[in-house]
């Protein structure tokens, strides 16, 4: 046994060996290391290898799904291996013999399909990576991306600088691409930086030639003209990801969606560390919850969520796209009685589209059916409610005309024959309804109620013979037998008795017979469950193939019903939180008035507060002979809310080139076509970068690919150095996106000298966060408004956040002696900053004093003094205006 272990896995390299051994699938070396670690079993021996224990540990085959989730979400890979033979047959080969096993099945992130494994509201991207050398210095990247447990299949294609922010939009859960891919030493960063997993092929996986060939073959094609025109890195990539499918799916085809090209720049460009920063999908900790997706998601069902995240991710850059999305959402939003139908109706479709490709790759159950059974009856559902509500607007009507193309015929069919309860898996049996078929109903009597069938078929014959004592027996030795006295046994053994009784056996007083009827009655019931479950197996891939004979219709269905629900979900929190629709053109307008942030306000609503909405304009300009953005310079206090007034804006640019309306009076933006944000501070020690490397990394990128359709938020650049070091630079790039890169954009900072720029630099204007004290204490009123900071209550939040109070003291003074050393204005004319002036020496620390001595109080020395007890009338007057008199000294 552990040799044919050992050689299956040989076989497979890179990935555990789920060894089947009756009712567990065991693991053993290396692998089962692996997987106790991982699963938290119990790692045991079981027999030795070069004279060492074998480790081994096992998992029940019935809750195997279980650990192949918590495996797959640790990026592991899994062989699954089954027994392909009958214990019996092996044994007749040699009492020693081995029953042989194969792989059946590899299980990777990127391809699993079972409900149980995967993210209801999460597309599962496996990536192919291919590649063409467009010049001497840079590369040009195919993208596939492959959804198998919905069949939806792209391609993209990107420069070399660009492939980052296309992996973060596709957001795969596994990534594979050519060795020579994945050594390259440039793209090595990317890789440590992806959640996904990583898996690099061999060279020929992406020849062009066999590419083609994969692609024509996949879809039954003698030319790909017919899918649109693709560019020879998108069909390497495409060819790559096919052939990466059909390896671990072992041969098996798996149903897959025509390919749809996203042309570049259809999408706004965001990369990796914008989208972290924003947390538009998940949450500085990895988490949904917290995100801008969480705070946008009313849709009800999973294939809706989905399309919600994907639009999100990459927002459109596509202006009649873009208008097409606000036309449905703003139909909606008006006609509320219809929306809460149409909801109504979506929240009872299941996920039709992953219930098709499990049915498609053999890997589908009865509740799969039912699934498509009661989406289908949603979709006419939907389709009839639509057709009534008169004219639509565009997404709307598409969607309606793609619901009215299915037919009721497979829906029905599906209903006839599905029970009410049905089981998980098909081969537990008992999912056909009762008066589907006759021949199962009678399989199933028989099964349940045999002793009635032998009852009537010994009345019958007792009635025919005339003998009342006639009876049917079972017994292990003769199975089914007919028992008759000794007298009325010889009867039968006469004519016309004897062609249909034959003798069994004599006993002392009785004879026993059979009887070809009762045979095969013996026989029916011998094979009754077997024989349903035969007969419900043969009705499920009947059923199987009458849905996949309509795959086109049910997956364009399912595609419709997505974005109904997506377009719902929008304008469901457009009346909830009273939401507007933008305007877009292609101008580059940016103006929002009464701005607010989507999930900072949602938690403040919790709490019972409210949140300040401010206005915002950084709208293009004529200058210098071209149009550009204007640049908004954000001081103000810490805590006083300039990272939430920067990341709002550029949210409500991402929600609305999305399609949704957006959490502001009015808002009027030109398209952007890549959208940069540097908010916040962090370390990448493991590469040995810095906070202030990590900044610069990010800063670079960003002034290196900003266009002038940009949006660009920063805030505060330059702080993790020395402050001059950091003011230089902070002061370099605010000119350089002014004079070079011409974008819009919001850059928050605490070197109040910046704000002097605003008289040299015509379309840079300064904005402050609003800030009073009361009675010692600083109050954050939130509330942006022309102007510059000249301060920024550091010492004040220093205070809020606990320090000590002789460490706030000891600060006050230096800050005061810094401040009369420097004695300059915080805001001087730019051609007069003090960039390269020395500061006053720092005045040296204290060294344990204790605090200073009370000063003399003439008063109080007064007043200790008296004895109001033992004062006349006289000494008490006298003693007041003493008391007057050193009041006013």
């Amino acid at each position: 046994m552990m040799a044919q272990y050992i050689e299956i896995k040989a076989a497979n390299p890179g990935s555990l060996l789920f060894y089947r051994m009756g009712d567990f699938y065991e693991l053993f070396f290396e692998d089962a290391e692996i997987a106790s670690r991982a699963l938290g079993i119990v790692l045991t021996k079981r027999g030795k290898h070069g004279g060492a224990d074998i480790p081994m540990c096992g998992v029940p085959v019935e809750r195997a799904d279980d650990y192949l989730q918590r495996l797959i979400a640790l990026g592991h890979r899994v062989a699954v291996c089954e027994q392909t033979e009958d214990p019996a047959e092996a044994k007749k080969r040699g009492s020693k013999s081995v029953v042989r096993r194969e792989v059946v099945r590899l299980v990777t992130p990127g391809t699993i399909t079972e409900e149980r494994l995967l993210d209801p509201a999460r597309a599962n991207l496996l990536v192919a990576l291919a590649r063409r050398r467009a010049s001497e210095s840079g590369w040009t990247y195919g993208v596939a991306a492959v959804d198998i447990s919905t069949g939806r299949f792209a391609l993209s294609e990107v420069e070399g600088g660009a492939l980052s922010a296309e992996i973060a939009r596709l957001d795969p859960r596994e990534i594979v691409m050519a060795e020579a891919i994945h050594a390259d030493p440039d793209l090595a960063r990317l890789w440590r930086d992806t959640a996904a997993a990583v898996t690099p092929l061999g060279r020929g996986e992406a020849d062009p030639a066999s590419a083609e060939r994969a692609l024509k073959e996949q879809f039954g094609v003698a030319t790909l003209e017919g899918f649109g025109a693709f560019t020879r890195t998108e069909v390497a990539a495409a060819g790559t990801v096919l052939h990466y499918i059909a390896r671990t799916q072992l041969g098996a085809k798996v149903p897959l969606s025509p390919p749809t090209r996203q042309a570049a720049g259809g999408a706004l460009l965001i990369d990796a560390a914008t989208r972290t920063n924003l947390e538009l999908t998940r949450t500085l900790q990895g988490e949904r919850t917290g995100s801008l997706l969480a705070a946008i998601d009313r849709t009800v069902g999973a294939a809706g969520s989905r399309l919600l995240a994907e639009r999100l991710a990459g927002p459109s850059t596509d202006l009649a796209l873009i208008r097409r999305r606000h036309d449905a959402v703003a139909f909606l939003v008006n006609e509320g009685a219809l929306r809460a139908e149409l909801r109504a109706d979506l929240a009872r479709a299941p996920d039709m589209a992953r219930a098709l490709s499990r049915i498609g790759v053999g890997r589908g159950g009865p509740r799969d059916l039912a699934a498509l059974r009661d989406g289908l009856d949603a979709a006419r559902s939907i389709a009839t409610r639509l057709a009534g509500a008169g004219a639509l607007p565009g997404e709307i009507g598409k969607a309606a005309r793609l619901l009215a193309t299915v037919g009721e015929d497979l829906a029905g069919t599906l209903a006839a024959a599905l029970a009410d309860e049905l089981p998980l898996m098909k081969r537990d049996g008992g999912f056909v309804r009762e008066g589907y078929r006759s021949e199962l109903d009678e399989s199933r009597v028989l099964q349940s109620d045999s002793r009635r069938f032998v009852a009537g078929l010994q009345t019958r014959y007792a009635e025919e013979t005339g003998c009342r004592t006639l009876r049917i027996k079972h017994n292990n030795l003769l199975g089914f037998f007919i028992e008759v006295p000794q007298a009325m046994g010889e009867t039968l053994l006469k004519d016309p008795w004897r062609g249909t009784f034959v003798h069994r056996q004599t006993m002392v007083d009785a004879m026993r017979f059979t009887s070809v009827e009762l045979g095969e009655l013996e026989s029916r019931i011998a094979n009754a469950a077997g024989r349903a479950l035969a007969l419900e197996l043969e009705i499920f891939e009947a059923l199987s193939t009458a849905v996949m004979e309509q795959a086109e219709a049910i997956t364009a269905a399912a595609t419709a019903l997505a974005a109904l629900d997506v377009a719902a979900s929008h304008a469901e929190l457009a009346v909830e939180l009273d939401w507007t629709r933008p305007v877009l053109d292609d101008s580059l307008t940016f103006r929002i008035e009464g701005a607010r942030h989507p999930v900072v306000e949602a938690a403040l609503r919790q709490a019972g507060e409210p949140f300040i909405a401010n206005s915002c304009d950084l709208s293009g300009e004529a200058g210098a002979g071209r149009e550009a953005g204007r640049i908004l310079v954000v001081t103000g206090p810490n805590m006083g809310g300039k990272s939430t007034f920067l990341r709002q804006n550029a949210l409500i640019a991402v929600l609305a080139q999305m399609g949704a309306f957006v959490p502001a009076r009015s808002a009027h933006l030109g398209i952007v076509d890549r959208l940069f944000s540097r908010v916040g501070a962090a370390d990448d020690l493991a590469r040995g970068h810095s906070t202030f490397m990590v900044e610069m990394v990010e800063t670079a990128a960003i002034l290196n690919q900003a266009t002038r359709r940009s949006l660009v938020v920063l805030d505060e650049i330059g702080r993790g150095t020395a402050t001059f070091d950091g003011l230089s630079i902070a002061w370099a790039c605010l000119e350089h996106l002014h004079e070079v890169t011409g974008c819009r954009a919001l850059f928050a900072t605490h070197f109040h000298e910046l704000t002097g720029l605003a008289k040299r630099l015509e379309r840079l204007s300064n904005a402050t966060l609003k800030v009073t004290e009361w009675k010692g204490d600083v109050v954050f009123l939130h509330e942006v408004v022309p102007g510059a900071a000249d301060r920024s209550y550091g010492l004040q939040v220093a205070r809020l956040a606990g320090l000590p109070a002789t460490v706030i003291a000891r600060a006050k003074v230096i800050l005061a002696d810094l401040e009369k050393g420097d004695g300059r204005s915080r805001r001087a004319p730019a051609a007069e900053l003090p960039l390269f002036a020395a500061l006053p020496p720092v005045p040296e620390p204290l060294q344990a004093v204790p605090p200073p001595a009370p000063k003399p109080d003439a008063l109080r020395d007064l007043l200790d003094g008296l004895d109001p007890d033992g004062l006349t009338p006289r000494e008490a007057l006298d003693a007041l205006y003493r008391l007057k008199a050193a009041r006013d000294a």
